[in-house]
């Protein structure tokens, strides 16, 4: 018979939501479980237990910054169908806003090592995210079984995907936002 992980306790919501904005600043790659501790009021042993390990913490953490990718992927649900390019101009609104700067750093680091460590505690990340979005701008499109309408929103996904890591990389939002408009207006 499965056994399946009783709900987190209050403690370990808790630091969970701690040793995340930890990450948002300081990034996963390097993550290391004593300066985190630190900084979040806890110990090693602490994290390990709650965690079972540093990658069981990792997990957790890549978790913790999906739910926020799906929180905005439910807020822009319609009841009609607004459009591809409507959808894809607020993701972009929401992708490049400064709040979430920390938040889309995140992102990057994660989706980078899913795709150089696929077997790590980063798994299936980059490619869960994808499915993600897509599904989300095929609810935006009318025919959204076509392989136009596919490669359709496949394209505004890279679109929105490049000009996200060049904001990153520049801090340009003026420039990137006038790409992506004009890339999504023609």
């Amino acid at each position: 018979m499965p056994t399946t992980k009783p709900a987190p306790s209050a403690r370990e919501r808790e630091l969970l939501e701690l040793a995340y904005s930890y990450s948002l600043t300081h990034g996963l790659a390097d993550l290391s479980l004593r300066p985190l501790a630190t900084a979040i009021g806890s110990s090693p042993r602490v994290l390990l237990f709650l965690f079972g390990s540093k990658d069981g913490l990792i997990r957790a953490l890549l978790a913790r910054a999906r739910s926020d990718e799906l929180t905005l992927l439910e807020e822009l649900r319609y009841d009609e169908q607004p459009g591809l390019e409507v959808i894809a101009r607020e993701l972009w609104t929401w992708l490049s806003a400064p709040e979430r700067r920390p938040l889309m750093n995140l992102w990057v680091e994660a989706y980078g090592r899913s795709l150089v460590s696929p077997d790590g505690p980063w798994g299936d990340y980059a490619r869960s995210t994808v499915d993600d979005w897509l599904e989300l701008l095929k609810a935006s499109q009318i025919d959204a079984e076509s392989k136009r309408a596919q490669a359709q929103r496949t394209a505004v996904l890279a679109l929105l995907r490049g000009a996200l890591l060049d904001l990153l990389a520049t801090g340009d939002l003026e420039r990137t936002t006038r790409a992506v408009e004009q890339q999504l207006s023609s």
